[in-house]
């Protein structure tokens, strides 16, 4: 069985999130880290390969730096890393992300496709499904539990408030959750193969096939992004004990005071 998780290099938001003077994220002031969806899939490929073998794969765009995110999934067991990486791909949306890396995993074999739901710097949760309308291939979104049975894939997703149990025939696409499991460390063993013995597979826009310039990097992105901010963070909340009578009149005069009413 051969697997590709699809992981991203993202800003850590964690510790707030900063721009620089265009809007645009200022990614070097930031730490940076394995996109927390992306890394809940390549566990889930990690779990389906120690329990029945798997070839897993991880695959990437960006800059060279995110190597080491390439370097961390080989160090938790991922048996070969793809760094797509090029000038023209630079400044690219959903659409052109996706087309890069449909373009890019369209040179290998695959029985299933894991990618993260999201990625934290950009909230969209679009290049999963768009890689697998790309390629041709089912999707199924929003994973919270995966199984294998024979050629087809069992998923519990997660939907608003219940669940949805989905069998798909492989090649497919899953887009994983965070809450899909608790992602294994490195182990040392690992990160010395991953340094020493390893090596990341560097491809550019030569590799990609059946795709058009037209729609790649900034000038195949139709995407104009307007304005983008932090979230704004709450004030912290208030506790009151009150009768019913009392409790009605006080958020009646808190809804006032905010002229809500």
């Amino acid at each position: 069985m051969k697997i590709i998780v699809c992981i991203k290099q993202v800003p850590d938001t964690k510790g707030g999130v900063k721009f620089n003077p265009d809007g645009t994220l200022d990614r070097a002031a930031m730490l940076a880290i394995m996109n927390p969806d992306d890394k809940a899939g390549l566990e889930a490929a990690l779990r389906i390969k120690d329990e029945m073998g798997a070839e897993v794969t991880v695959l990437t765009m960006g800059l060279p730096k995110a190597d080491d995110v390439l370097r961390e999934a080989l160090a938790m067991g991922a048996d070969n890393a793809i760094l797509v990486t090029d000038r023209v791909l630079g400044g690219a949306d959903t659409w052109a992300t996706s087309t890069t890396i449909a373009g890019a995993i369209r040179n290998l074999d695959y029985d299933l496709i894991i990618t993260g739901r999201q990625a934290i710097d950009g909230d969209t949760a679009q290049v999963g499904p768009q890689i697998a309308e790309h390629l041709g291939i089912p999707v199924i979104s929003y994973a919270e539990d995966i199984k294998i049975d024979g050629d087809s894939v069992i998923v519990k997703r997660q939907y608003e408030d219940r669940y949805h149990m989905v069998k798909a025939k492989m090649p497919c696409l899953i887009t994983a959750l965070s809450e899909l499991n608790e992602p294994r460390y490195m182990t040392p063993g690992g990160i010395f193969d991953a340094y020493d013995e390893k090596e990341v597979t560097v491809w550019g826009r030569a590799d990609l096939k059946d795709v058009d310039d037209s729609d790649l990097g900034l000038k195949g992105s139709p995407t104009k992004i307007a304005k983008a901010s932090d979230k704004v963070r709450k004030g912290a909340g208030e506790k009151v004990t009150l009768d019913p009578q009392e409790s009605v009149d006080y958020i009646m005069g808190k809804l006032k005071e905010k002229h809500v009413i």
